[in-house]
């Protein structure tokens, strides 16, 4: 992906490793300036911890340097919140270059759902349409298709050139896990969340399956509580929500925050956390305040600056970690994030 594929399509490409942040914070801009990138991809965390330090530290801020050579900006990786593609819309793009908001998978073998740039008409958070020859749709746990602003499953109904086509020395679970039987074992499951908006029928995804929480009886998604968390824009930078176990409701709201000062802790760290279940009552409602919040300088996240979200839910459940961390761009992180207010 990172090498052939651009490569075979003729781009020059800078490959850049290591992290956004380092030396500074305007890494990334400098860059740009320098080569004279004109397409620029990342991901919507890097996006969300770069307008944190842009918009406490002066130096950093993008708009110190030389941006006129982008001509297209993307992001990949998880669903990118509304206030985060706005603030690279306006301070990256300059409102001139479209985002283009890639859904895809390893197992795809390239883009599935994405806007063509300059083509299709854009809204915030949403990937827009599936590209010719794939046949998206969302169905319910038993395969059925569901209506435009019905949110439910994320399937792809016809096989598509580049898919899967099993997993090495275990095609029954190439099966089981793609094409559940439950599901008529013909349509792929792509294991993420999503809803159709009414109006337009683009998709917006929603999370992962395993991510729908289920607190007394309510189903809520956990990157609805995420966005809801990060639109307090005055407060935090970035936030992960995940479920644990709870005798009262079955599943309790855990997240993971990270605010735009420093970290609190004693009576102002519970100050904060009881602003934060108030503001997350009043936009989605009472049943999605989270029950712990937890402040972190920043998350767990692999260098490509994707949140393990596997390691908070085992960090929530006060369970110790044995995964392996070994793609964790700051395991010093796990400890601090430990911690009980």
């Amino acid at each position: 992906y990172v090498a052939y594929g651009p490569l075979a399509a003729g781009a020059t490409q800078v490959v850049f490793e290591g992290i956004p942040t380092y030396p500074n914070a305007g890494r990334f801009w400098q860059m740009i300036e320098k080569h004279k990138v004109s397409i620029f991809y990342t991901a919507p965390t890097a996006i969300r911890s770069l307008i944190k330090a842009a918009e406490s530290d002066e130096k950093v801020h993008p708009k110190n340097w030389d941006l006129s050579s982008l001509r297209i900006l993307g992001s990949v990786g998880e669903p990118i919140n509304p206030e985060a593609w706005m603030w690279y819309h306006r301070n990256i793009g300059h409102e001139r270059c479209p985002i283009v908001d890639t859904f895809w998978q390893t197992e795809t073998g390239g883009h599935v759902i994405t806007p063509l740039p300059g083509a299709t008409p854009l809204v915030p958070g949403s990937c827009t349409l599936p590209l010719p020859g794939i046949l998206a749709a969302i169905v319910d746990e038993t395969g059925k298709d569901l209506p435009n602003g019905a949110g439910g499953m994320l399937v792809i109904k016809r096989p598509w050139p580049s898919m899967i086509r099993t997993i090495w020395n275990d095609p029954e679970r190439f099966k089981k896990s793609y094409f559940p039987e439950e599901m008529g074992g013909t349509i792929y499951l792509a294991g993420d969340g999503a809803v159709r908006s009414e109006d337009r029928g683009y998709f917006r995804i929603t999370g992962r399956i395993d991510d729908v929480l289920n607190v007394s009886g309510h189903r809520l998604g956990t990157m609805e509580i995420e966005s809801a968390l990060v639109a307090k824009t005055d407060l935090v930078a970035e936030a992960a929500v995940v479920g644990r176990p709870d005798d009262v409701t079955g599943e309790a709201v855990c997240a993971f925050v990270v605010l735009k000062r420093g970290r609190p802790t004693g009576e102002e760290a519970r100050q904060i956390a009881n602003e934060l279940r108030n503001w997350v009552a009043k936009e989605i409602g009472p049943i999605a305040k989270p029950k712990d919040i937890r402040f972190g300088d920043n998350l767990p996240k692999t260098r490509s600056g994707k949140i393990m979200r596997r390691l908070l839910r085992s960090i929530a459940k006060g369970e110790a970690i044995t995964q392996d961390t070994s793609t964790l761009e700051n395991p010093a992180i796990l400890e601090q994030l430990a911690q009980t207010n």
